[in-house]
């Protein structure tokens, strides 16, 4: 999901879409031009109604350097996927907040999570605590049982508000958006959402739901996301400035 999403650059930006994402916006609240920069490599080129394109793409060529200078702070910046550690000194960020994740020795036969606002905690028998993967999965799974509750709920909340109807529900693990919204009313979601702020998960949800009556990012569908939520840019740029941060934790194993 990006911003009020227009055409892509046409030809001339050929250099730049080598590099990174390039999505324009134009915007009835803008008043002067403007580049966003985000982590995941996309570059938002923002103008008022008033200035011409041509004006607002040689904006953006004078400013290449600038873009290319962002762009590498970023990727400096963010955080490399570690795994856990399970010494005690663990934290993930769940519902916005950061926690600690506490290991706790246990006479059961499988491992069981608990996932409270304050404290993650992981009851394991003792043999289990020395197994690193086993309770990783356990972890990430409970935190996408977590994620699906909370999804359809959400679903079910907005989708009645919105007045329109959703299909399935996939939660997966992409690395490269948020939410999709099928032709058929399939809405894909990240489980990582649900180490958002509860805001945050709530405005990818209204944002593919409208796309139930707007599929595309036309002025009409972002009218409707305000009307649905009016302070969906607090949310949406929190993802844009802390999603590095939710792939870092519990990041796949690779297969062998």
């Amino acid at each position: 999901m990006t911003g009020r999403d227009c055409q892509a650059a046409d030809s001339q930006l050929d250099l730049f879409r080598a590099d990174y994402a390039l999505r324009e916006r134009i915007s009835a609240r803008a008043r002067n031009l403007r580049i966003e920069v985000r982590s995941d490599r996309e570059v938002v080129l923002v103008y008022p109604r008033w200035v011409p394109r041509a004006e607002a793409l040689a904006f953006l060529h004078s400013r290449e350097a600038w873009v290319r200078d962002k762009l590498a702070e970023l990727e400096v910046r963010a955080p490399v996927p570690a795994r856990a550690r399970w010494d005690g000194t663990d934290e993930i960020l769940f519902g916005g907040q950061l926690v600690p994740v506490c290991i706790e020795p246990a006479t059961l036969r499988q491992i069981q999570v608990r996932l409270e606002p304050e404290v993650v905690t992981v009851f394991a028998p003792p043999a289990t605590c020395r197994e690193p993967a086993r309770l990783e999965r356990a972890l990430r799974h409970a935190l996408m049982r977590r994620a699906q509750t909370l999804a359809r709920q959400l679903l079910d909340a907005e989708a009645a508000r919105l007045g329109v109807r959703w299909h399935a529900l996939l939660v997966r693990d992409p690395r490269t958006q948020w939410g999709s919204c099928g032709p058929d009313g399939t809405i894909s979601l990240s489980w990582r959402l649900v180490m958002a702020p509860a805001a945050a998960f709530r405005y990818v949800v209204v944002h593919e739901l409208c796309h139930r009556v707007h599929m595309d990012h036309s002025p009409r569908f972002w009218a409707l996301v305000e009307r649905q939520m009016p302070d969906f840019e607090v949310h949406k740029r929190w993802l844009n400035e802390h999603g590095p941060r939710l792939l870092h934790y519990l990041p796949p194993r690779r297969r062998a």
